[in-house]
């Protein structure tokens, strides 16, 4: 009966750890095909504010959607005013970055512009480093913390040699 019990918790824990490696990889996916698509939508002509208004509605009716779909659009009582002011915060500055990002791929090459906006995951990981030690480097372990600084450092050394690339 134990070994069952076991069984059935490595397959739960299994489970979780497979399912968010699947959506990261999903996501990582829809965010090359939104880049994309993004680009080949803003043209010279289009005003990139508008096409990211545009967007940000589509976003909010498939949002929804999902949230009816699943029944998850009843459980605003489980928020938090903590929750309220962190997700409104994200909104606001997520808002500024697709403001910005539809503006900079309406005006230059997307491999670079994409660059430089995946290269977030440095000052995000110096951010979760200062904020969030403990979690990031699991609990200040130096094999997690050598190999976050060596990722920020490849990612930048990436990030350079796109940059500098010369249009052919």
């Amino acid at each position: 009966m134990y070994l069952e019990v076991y069984n059935i918790v490595v397959q739960i824990i299994l489970d979780e750890i497979i399912m968010w490696i699947i959506l990261a990889l999903c996501a990582a996916c829809f965010t090359s095909l939104t880049n994309i698509f993004a680009k080949i939508g803003i043209s010279k002509e289009v005003n990139s504010n508008l096409a990211t208004a545009y967007r940000t509605f589509v976003v909010i009716i498939c949002s929804v959607i999902i949230c009816f779909i699943s029944g998850d659009i009843y459980k605003f009582g489980s928020f938090t005013y903590k929750n309220y002011i962190f997700l409104i915060l994200s909104s606001i500055f997520t808002c500024a970055s697709w403001i910005c990002y539809y503006k900079a791929i309406q005006l230059g090459n997307i491999s670079k512009v994409a660059a430089i906006d995946k290269s977030s995951f440095i000052l995000t990981s110096i951010l979760f480093i200062i904020f969030f030690y403990n979690d990031t480097t699991n609990g200040g372990n130096r094999l997690s913390l050598a190999s976050l600084i060596i990722s920020i450092i490849l990612i930048f050394i990436g990030t350079y040699l796109i940059l500098i690339k010369k249009e052919v």
